[in-house]
């Protein structure tokens, strides 16, 4: 029998997250920016006291704050390719103080610089509808996800690493995103190609979610933090978001949206 025990506590985070991200979204500029760079402090704070949970007081909060500010010069600043390389090296730096994994470390610090600097310079390039789209393919590939996983059940996608994720559901995200693309197509007015990479962008997010899985295994904790009452860290909610929104990023400097014209993109 399907288990949907959790459902009710996963339908209501997530009403609440929707609503203030929607929000930010569409008022975009200050406000989504602003939120965009607190969630990386936040994120870069959890993954510091995470993989370093024995660090001397302050020295989490003081990756967070490096974070938030990394992600506020760089977006300042727009430089394109040479901003993500700046981000980069600032993610090499702060795993370099780092007592131990600073590979693993300075790899998610990185991606989670990528993320919040992508969202940001994609609202501003793109527009709401493109930024629409990346929240409703993770949300697809969850959903999709979450109840293929526990209706059809079956092998398991990664057992070591995520135990619960299963193949069927894991193709049931691809195949959800790629009926959001089309939808964003058909009254989006984004280019065709936008539904095969739905498919893609959503199996880039459901990377993201077990990098963060095996994180926390590796670190033998069960939520990123509890920053979330009874419901983990921001982490662990946006594990999906943030590898999808630095995937999109890097794709849209490739020119993979030949349909949108993205002011300040590099050609």
């Amino acid at each position: 029998m399907a288990n949907f025990g959790d459902l009710r506590a996963r339908v209501l985070s997530g009403i609440v997250m929707a609503v203030v991200g929607v929000a930010a979204i569409w008022l975009g500029g200050y406000t989504f920016g602003v939120l965009a760079v607190v969630l990386a402090g936040l994120m870069g704070w959890e993954l510091h006291k995470m993989m370093v949970p024995d660090a001397p007081e302050g020295r989490a909060e003081a990756t967070g704050v490096v974070a938030a500010i990394l992600v506020g010069v760089f977006t300042v600043w727009q430089g394109g390719w040479f901003a993500l390389a700046g981000l980069a090296l600032g993610a090499v730096a702060m795993a370099w103080k780092m007592p131990r994994d600073r590979v693993i470390f300075g790899l998610y610090f990185a991606l989670i610089l990528w993320a919040a600097h992508g969202l940001i310079v994609l609202r501003e390039g793109y527009g709401l509808i493109f930024v629409l789209w990346l929240v409703c393919i993770v949300i697809a590939s969850d959903v999709a996800g979450y109840f293929a996983g526990r209706v059809i059940g079956g092998p398991k996608f990664w057992p070591r690493v995520s135990p619960k994720k299963t193949w069927s559901g894991t193709v049931a995200g691809w195949l959800l995103a790629a009926v959001v693309g089309a939808g964003f197509v058909a009254w989006g007015g984004m280019p065709g190609e936008v539904i095969a990479l739905s498919s893609l962008l959503a199996f880039t997010g459901q990377l993201g979610d077990i990098a963060e899985s095996a994180i926390k295994r590796r670190m033998k904790v069960k939520d990123s933090s509890t920053l979330i009452p009874g419901h983990g860290g921001v982490l662990d909610r946006f594990d999906a978001m943030i590898a999808v929104a630095a995937v999109a990023l890097v794709l849209a400097y490739l020119g993979a949206f030949s349909g949108q014209i993205m002011p300040g993109l590099p050609g």
